[in-house]
């Protein structure tokens, strides 16, 4: 087998595994000055852009709220930062729709931190992300990766990756959100939000 096929059969065989010789490309998914490319609530007072930074408070009915992009994504990852703010925070990512999250502080059923964690509605938090503790800066800037892939979840906090998670069942495609959890009285920000389709 020649130098020249043997390349030609692995790059095959990559493909056809759904391998991605390459890392996808993150695009900025936040341009730090407004909210364009997120769906905006009704009667917004919960989001807020200013210098690079999206900030979320809960308002005085502490309604809750939930930004979603725009856009709809099928395989992706999303990349960015969040700062803890006041209050009991209870956050998260929302994958395609709000039936898949990954929880960024208190779980308000378990009361307790678990930052990295799936949640799914009617299954509470079928697996638990590991080592967030030793990982989980309370009151400085945090790195959050998800990946997701069909119905495989990945997480990495601060460039450790904390959870693998296959579940039984979720969309397909569908937007992502960001969540303030109604019921609480917090903030959180994040920063450099950046996302990539694989």
């Amino acid at each position: 087998m020649t130098k020249k096929y043997a390349i030609a059969t692995l790059m095959i065989i990559v493909s056809s595994l759904g391998i991605h010789a390459q890392n996808p490309k993150l695009k900025n998914a936040f341009n730090g000055k407004n909210l364009k490319g997120w769906v905006v609530p009704e009667n917004n007072i919960w989001w807020t852009a200013k210098d690079g930074i999206l900030s979320v408070k809960s308002g005085p009915d502490q309604k809750g709220s939930i930004l979603w992009t725009e856009k709809q994504y099928s395989n992706f990852i999303i990349e960015t930062e969040f700062l803890m703010g006041d209050g009991i925070i209870d956050s998260g990512i929302f994958v395609r729709t709000e039936d898949v999250q990954i929880q960024i502080g208190i779980s308000g059923s378990l009361k307790r931190d678990m930052t990295g964690s799936p949640y799914i509605p009617g299954k509470g938090y079928p697996v638990e992300a590991n080592g967030v503790k030793e990982l989980l800066k309370l009151k400085d800037w945090n790195t959050f990766k998800v990946e997701a892939i069909g119905n495989n979840y990945k997480v990495w906090l601060n460039g450790q990756q904390v959870l693998n998670y296959e579940s039984e069942d979720g969309l397909v495609s569908g937007p992502i959100g960001l969540q303030l959890h109604p019921g609480k009285i917090m903030a959180i920000d994040f920063r450099n939000i950046k996302i990539a389709e694989i």
